[in-house]
């Protein structure tokens, strides 16, 4: 799997090494707990449809127990609803998305609302 952010048909790689938190624990763990990741990694969290709400829902990424700074970046679809860098203990945002991407700081550089990023496998 990886990661490619196009903007306007100007693909780059944001990450190689991919994961995807399938189960309930590994969404709620997330990246807590770890004190780095390699730079061409992303966690991905992929929302299944649940009737009656869809899967572009209020998606809340907190920082706790997170040990490094990190980006994060909330889709609908493949189109960025938002981005940004969040920080161990002091950062909470959310946004309406069906899939949020986790990767290390700095890797969403350039990365805007309304671009597309594509999870491909």
């Amino acid at each position: 799997m990886r990661v490619v952010h196009d903007p306007e048909g100007s693909p780059s790689v944001l990450a190689t090494e991919v994961d995807v938190a399938e189960t309930m624990l590994e969404q709620s763990r997330g990246l807590m707990f770890r004190r780095s990741i390699p730079d061409d990694y992303a966690l991905a969290f992929i929302f299944e449809p649940a009737w009656p709400f869809g899967a572009v829902r209020r998606r809340l990424i907190h920082m706790l127990f997170v040990g490094m700074p990190i980006d994060v970046v909330w889709l609908a679809g493949e189109e960025v609803r938002k981005a940004r860098t969040m920080y161990p203990w002091r950062s909470v945002d959310y946004a309406k998305a069906d899939t949020v991407l986790e990767l290390p700081a700095g890797a969403a550089d350039g990365v805007e609302v309304g671009d597309t990023v594509v999870v491909e496998s």
